[in-house]
C-alpha cells in the first residue's frame, strides 16, 4: 500500500475511492474498505481511501476536541494489512472546509482523481458545514459520471457500530464491547519513559508510556493486557490512572507490568492491547497492601489468559 499526502508527487487517476474520517477503523469502516477493494478488483482498477490527518471536527470551532481512537500511524498500519492500493491523507484546513458540495465533487473527486466510483457510509456528509449527504452524492455521481456505493450500518444488538460508540465503551472500561465493535482489541502505544521507579522498588517493575494526548483513554483502573515489545507478544497487566497511593500524579499515566520480561526497556516502543478490566484504581493504606493486591491482579490475569487457551 502506498501512503500519499496532499501536494505529493503522485496523484492516481481512474480509481475507486472510499471517503470518510475513518477515525477508528471499526468493523463498519472495515466493511467499507472491503467493499471498495472487492469492487476495484472486479473493475480492474486501483483502490484508494481518501481521509484526513486529523478528524475534520477537531479543526473547526472552539468546542472540546473529539478524542481519537487511533493515531495516523496505526491507521496506516491497519490499512496496510488489506489489499488497498493507496491511502491519501488530506490536510483538513479552513479553506478546504469552505468548499461547497459541488466544488468538492468536481475539484477533488472528478478533476483531481477522475474517480470511477466512490464508497461511503450511510451517514457520510461532505462539503461546507457537512451539508452534503450520501443521497446527494449519488446525484452528483449521475451528473459527473461516477457510481456511488453506500454501505449500510452494522448493528450489534440495538446499537449501531460507530466511533462514538467505541469511545463510550473505552471511556467506561468496557473493553470486550470495544473489541467487538473494533474487530480487534483497543490499543495504545508509545515510547517507554523513566517514571518514579516505584514499581521496581516494590518488586513489580513497569514500562511507563505517555500516549498521545488526543487519544481516548480507558477508564482509570487495572486491566488485563497484552504488550508487543521488540516484535514479541507478552502477557501483562496495566494500570491507567494517577497512582494515588504514592502521591497522586498530575496527569494520567499508563504503567504496564510485563510478565516474563526483565531488563531496561527505556526508549523502546511498545503497544499495549486492553483485553479486560480487573478493577478500579484506588488508594492503598500501605505498600504491603498494594503489593498484595498486585499479586492478586496478576493471578486473576493469568487465569484470564489460561481461559483463552
Amino acid at each position: 500500500m502506498n501512503v500519499l499526502y496532499e501536494n505529493g508527487p503522485l496523484t492516481p487517476k481512474n480509481i475507486g475511492m472510499g471517503l470518510g474520517n475513518f477515525d477508528g477503523l471499526h468493523i463498519g469502516h472495515m466493511s467499507l474498505v472491503s467493499a471498495l477493494i472487492a469492487e476495484c478488483e472486479k473493475r480492474g482498477i486501483k483502490s484508494m481511501i481518501y481521509t484526513f490527518k486529523e478528524h475534520s471536527a477537531n479543526v473547526l470551532g472552539n468546542k472540546k476536541k473529539i478524542p481519537q481512537i487511533i493515531t495516523v500511524e496505526k491507521k496506516i498500519q491497519l490499512l496496510s494489512r488489506t489489499k488497498l492500493d493507496y491511502i491519501y491523507l488530506e490536510n483538513f484546513t479552513y479553506e478546504y472546509a469552505g468548499l461547497s458540495c459541488e466544488d468538492f465533487v468536481k475539484n477533488i473527486l472528478v478533476d483531481k482523481f477522475n474517480v470511477k466510483f466512490v464508497v461511503v457510509g450511510f451517514n457520510y456528509t461532505f462539503g461546507k458545514m457537512g451539508a452534503g449527504t450520501a443521497e446527494e452524492l449519488k446525484l452528483f455521481g449521475e451528473k459527473y459520471g461516477f457510481d456511488v456505493i453506500v454501505i449500510p450500518p452494522i448493528r450489534i444488538g440495538r446499537e449501531t457500530v460507530s466511533s462514538t460508540l467505541v469511545r463510550k465503551y473505552v471511556k467506561n472500561g468496557l473493553m470486550d464491547k470495544a473489541r467487538i465493535c473494533l474487530g480487534r482489541y483497543y490499543s495504545i502505544y508509545g515510547t517507554v519513559k523513566m517514571g518514579r521507579q516505584i514499581g521496581s522498588t516494590i518488586g513489580f517493575p513497569t514500562a511507563n508510556i505517555i500516549p498521545e494526548d488526543y487519544l481516548v483513554m480507558p477508564k482509570s483502573g487495572v486491566y488485563v493486557t497484552c504488550t508487543v515489545l521488540d516484535g514479541e507478544l507478552y502477557n501483562s497487566i496495566t494500570n491507567i490512572g494517577k497512582n494515588p497511593t504514592f502521591g497522586e500524579l498530575k496527569n494520567i499515566s499508563c504503567e504496564t507490568h510485563i510478565f516474563s520480561r526483565e531488563g531496561n526497556l527505556y526508549g523502546k516502543r511498545i503497544e499495549v492491547f486492553f483485553m479486560a478490566k480487573l478493577r478500579g484504581e484506588r488508594k492503598f493504606d500501605s505498600k504491603e497492601e498494594l503489593c498484595s493486591q498486585i499479586n492478586s491482579d496478576i493471578i486473576a490475569a493469568r487465569e484470564f489468559f489460561n481461559a483463552l487457551l
